[in-house]
Order: structure tokens, then sequence, then C-alpha cells
């Protein structure tokens, strides 16, 4: 998920380079949301590892 909100960031930035303002506006509040509920996701898992004891299942 944090790959969605780095891809729509940089394409945000790419177009306020290259003027389009309205495209841009919008993939930088898509990847504000994005890094948000990542940050969520992120904070809930950590604390449920803590409180649990338990380490996250290797990928």
């Amino acid at each position: 998920m944090i790959r969605w909100a780095l891809v729509f960031l940089v394409f945000a930035l790419i177009a306020a380079v290259l003027g389009f303002t309205g495209i841009a506006g919008q993939a930088m509040s898509i990847a504000r949301i994005l890094f948000y509920v990542f940050l969520v996701v992120f904070l809930v898992s950590l604390v449920i590892s803590l409180a649990t004891g338990r380490r996250p299942a290797a990928l």
C-alpha cells in the first residue's frame, strides 16, 4: 500500500511540473489518503504485536 502512495506522489509531482494542476491535486490527495491508511494499519499491527508478544510470520 505504501508503494501506491509513493506512485501517486510521484505522479502528482510530475503532473505539477508539467502544469496539470487538477490532476496533480487529485493524485496528491490520493497519495495522502493512502499514506494515512498505511500509517493506521502499521500502528494497529504494531500495537497488536506488542500486546501479544508474538513476532509476525516471516514472508
